[in-house]
């Protein structure tokens, strides 16, 4: 019963992971295509396209923590070794991937 309601947990979890990133991709792409169409200056329109970079990097951050977070939970339930390898793998890559993201992030801030 438990390991079922859990499931359902891990389930939501990526799921919702899922909607976080569609809807930054969303809201990046409607930014986008307002400022392409917008009949300002090439130099602004680089701005505000790096602005929606920031943004759409917040998204993929957190949907990349959500992930984290259930593969973690996952684990928990099937603590063989090669579920606890295959986690470490997981987290290290999700956490490469978070960590330099992130900094591109702090290095194209406006």
């Amino acid at each position: 019963m438990l390991e079922t309601i859990v499931h359902y947990i891990i389930l939501a979890l990526n799921t919702f992971s899922v909607i976080i990133l569609l809807f930054g991709v969303g809201k990046a792409m409607i930014d986008f295509f307002k400022n392409e169409f917008n009949n300002d200056d090439q130099s602004v329109i680089s701005k505000k396209n790096n602005s929606v970079k920031i943004y759409l990097g917040s998204y993929i951050l957190l949907s990349l923590e959500v992930l984290i977070a259930s593969d973690i939970i996952e684990t928990i339930l099937n603590p063989s070794i090669e579920d606890i390898l295959i986690l470490a793998g997981i987290v290290v890559i999700r956490t490469a991937i978070s960590y330099f993201l992130g900094k591109e992030i702090e290095s194209t801030e406006i």
